[in-house]
């Protein structure tokens, strides 16, 4: 049987909204404060801080529907934690015949347009015009609730997913700072002071079967623009490309490249050519952000950056250039000068560590499957991404009914 069509719903016509105050006292830590709920801690990037509200402050509760009202990401909407509302946000009150779930996601697939339709001169605020002329689907009750049901389960394995990336990238961080001070023993078991000998060394103490030299005695240093002009870019050349334009997982953003002429493609390639295992480091502007290159396609390479060519082990040496160890030692070394910049001068005295051959390509290949496995993961991340991308705008905007979909999507609940 059709399902029973449903009609659209302006908000103004089934919300009111409360904004936030400011707290009494902030930070405050007596037996009456309170948490403070502001976009960094929704999004989960900070701790709420406690504050004594005012008499006028506004309490949310779990699962509330919260507006970022002022701002420069004025427009997103969160589900509330219990706690006070930030004086820059509002809670949204929707009428009972609206599921909380179901009613948080139908105005979340409308933040893109919202955030693009910010007004006021000095800080950006939502446009309140604008908001209530929004309109969401008003299904049964029943069917609010078995779509939130749907999406809500994509946001629990989008929010496992996201929590097993971050272990991933703890556990690499903490093998990396391991592996690249103390190395691999001819057993496979990395070192101890406890277990084997050490000795101090420009870089700290290190194994003493390493030495310590110039980026320069194993690395070719390369200025890809040595006359430092940016080419003049062109319709439909050759990607230009700088540490910017990788992605998350490596790979380039070709597309939203600059673009080049032949002739300065050309120029390049008379001057080096990029071979496996090559990766760039930002020198000016962006700096650092080591990024591997490709060898299966054409492209220019910024006056912005260093191109470093291994002559040997490159998957060790470019996790070393990656460390947080090298990034202390560049971020320390650029605070010492007015210029912000790393140039190819210090970048061929830094100090590496040298363990013998064997060992380095061990320390390498462990480190690149640990990349691998992180990588995989984030590939499973975009898809439910895309995912629930795909099923808000089918199930919220009525393309596709909830019924039929329902054994559709058994496999992810």
């Amino acid at each position: 049987m059709k399902p029973k069509e449903c009609e659209k719903t302006q908000l103004r016509k089934i919300v009111t909204i409360e904004k936030g105050k400011p707290p009494a006292k902030q930070p405050f830590f007596e037996q009456n404060a309170e948490l403070y709920l502001t976009p960094e801690y929704l999004r989960g990037r900070n701790l709420a801080e406690p504050v004594l509200p005012g008499s006028n402050a506004v309490r949310v509760k779990d699962g509330d529907t919260i507006l970022l009202w002022d701002g420069s990401n004025a427009g997103e909407f969160f589900r509330a934690r219990e706690g006070v509302l930030a004086s820059t946000m509002v809670r949204i009150w929707h009428d009972d015949t609206y599921d909380n779930q179901y009613f948080y996601y139908a105005v979340k697939n409308w933040e893109l347009f919202l955030k693009g339709q910010t007004s006021g001169s000095g800080i950006p605020h939502v446009d309140k015009e604008i908001l209530g002329n929004i309109e969401i689907l008003k299904y049964s009750k029943p069917e609010q609730t078995k779509i939130a049901k749907i999406l809500s389960t994509v946001d629990e394995a989008i929010e496992q997913i996201e929590a097993l990336i971050n272990k991933q990238q703890r556990i690499k961080t903490g093998l990396m700072q391991e592996l690249l001070t103390r190395g691999i023993d001819e057993y496979g078991n990395i070192r101890s002071e406890q277990t084997h000998k050490f000795k101090d060394s420009p870089l700290g103490r290190i194994p003493v079967e390493w030495d310590v030299i110039p980026l320069g005695d194993l690395i070719e240093a390369i200025d890809p623009q040595p006359d430092h002009r940016t080419p003049q870019e062109v319709s439909g050349g050759i990607p230009y490309i700088g540490v910017s334009n990788f992605n998350n997982d490596g790979s380039i953003d070709f597309t939203n490249a600059r673009k080049v002429s032949i002739k300065a493609f050309k120029k390049q390639q008379d001057s080096f050519s990029v071979s496996e295992g090559d990766f760039i480091f930002g020198k000016i502007g962006t700096i650092g952000m080591p990024s591997r290159l490709p060898t299966s396609t054409q492209y220019a390479l910024s006056a912005n950056v260093i191109l470093l060519k291994p002559r040997e082990t490159p998957a060790f040496f470019y996790w070393w250039i990656s460390s947080p160890i090298v990034s202390k030692m560049v971020e320390l070394e650029i605070h010492s000068t007015s210029q912000a910049a790393f140039g190819i001068k210090k970048m061929r005295t830094l100090n590496l560590p040298r363990p013998n051959k064997d060992e380095r390509e061990k320390i390498g290949k462990v480190l690149d499957t640990q990349e691998l496995v992180k990588l995989n993961t984030k590939r499973d991340l975009y898809k439910l991404h895309s995912l629930k991308t795909a099923l808000m705008q089918d199930l919220l905007s009525g393309k596709k009914r909830v019924t039929p979909l329902i054994n559709e999507t058994e496999v992810i609940t």
